[in-house]
């Protein structure tokens, strides 16, 4: 896979999670208690910041320490839900198919950090060269 597709797959990826968090964060702001809360704040406003802030990082190609931050914490908080939800703790929203977004998110979030681990090292290597 080459720099150009990495870059393409991580900018879909990134505009598909913002588009899908944040339909989901105007479905909360319109009536509380559609995403589940991490303490005061709800979770899709959180995981939506997670999907803008490193869209802006990779953007701006600066910020690795941004983006690596905010999917990492992403991937980590999907986890922990996606687990909780497989233990019937935690009772993540679900799509119109019944699927719980979270499996979606740690999907989501796994491949933003692989794929720009996987673009640093391309870009690496052709520095090299």
């Amino acid at each position: 896979m080459n720099i150009k597709l990495i870059n393409i797959i991580i900018y879909s990826i990134l505009v598909i999670g913002i588009y899908g968090t944040g339909s989901l964060a105007y479905y909360e702001f319109l009536q509380e208690g559609t995403c589940p809360k991490l303490g005061p704040i709800p979770a899709c406003y959180i995981i939506l910041i997670c999907f803008v802030i490193p869209l802006i990082a990779h953007f701006l190609d600066k910020g690795k320490g941004y983006y690596f931050l905010f999917t990492g914490f992403a991937l980590a908080l999907a986890g922990y839900a996606t687990v909780g939800q497989l233990a019937g703790k935690v009772q993540c929203p679900k799509t119109e198919s019944g699927l719980p977004m979270c499996y979606i998110s740690l999907a989501l979030f796994a491949s933003l950090v692989l794929l720009k681990i996987m673009l640093l090292q391309k870009r690496k290597l052709s520095k090299l060269r």
